[in-house]
């Protein structure tokens, strides 16, 4: 995988961050140097699913962070509507199970092919690229992790079935890669009009 993710229409940061702190804190000063605006101005809201907004003047830019062990990925986009995720490499021993109770049975059956080690990856890979898509479009985990199917491509995952409300498979553009040694990332995002629309 690569150090970093390129030809993207984001910019990223990559921070230390203290286990079981909120992100907020750390972001906001990020995104103010980034948009031109002092802390007290940034219109940073949430959705009612918990999806950071901004809102007027800066409401063609998009916002997500994803934070796991002492890592902050940071991201941030125009005319886009995007997702992030970080997760710690760690063992997952139920790593199988989980699968099967959560991923599609395509997923699902790539996984079982794979020997103990490969398969944890694979399956951080998978849950790193869901959950980005899912940030992005706003609903997170509870949308239904078996609602996008994503499929192997030459070592790249590539979103190729998903629920309506996603929009077509085609529509969204995945990256992935290693932040920094024992971590892996994902950034998903797709294209909105003026009004923020997909």
């Amino acid at each position: 995988m690569p150090n970093r993710p390129s030809e993207t229409p984001v910019r990223l940061w990559l921070l230390r961050h203290p286990r079981r702190e909120r992100g907020e804190p750390y972001v906001r000063p990020l995104l103010c140097e980034a948009l031109g605006c002092d802390d007290d101005d940034l219109p940073l809201s949430r959705g009612s699913e918990g999806r950071p907004l901004l809102g007027p003047p800066y409401q063609r830019f998009d916002a997500g962070w994803s934070h796991s062990g002492d890592a902050l990925l940071l991201a941030l986009g125009e005319a886009i509507q995007l997702g992030v995720d970080i997760e710690q490499i760690r063992p997952r021993p139920r790593a199988r199970q989980l699968a099967q109770r959560f991923f599609h049975a395509d997923e699902v059956r790539w996984l079982a092919a794979q020997d103990e080690d490969a398969m944890e990856f694979s399956f951080v890979r998978l849950w790193c690229a869901k959950e980005a898509v899912l940030k992005a479009h706003g609903k997170g985990l509870s949308f239904g992790l078996e609602k996008l199917v994503f499929a192997d491509n030459g070592g790249e995952l590539q979103l190729i079935r998903c629920d309506f409300a996603l929009g077509q498979p085609q529509d969204w553009t995945l990256r992935e890669w290693t932040p920094l040694p024992g971590y892996h990332a994902a950034l998903a995002w797709r294209a909105t009009d003026d009004t923020g629309t997909p």
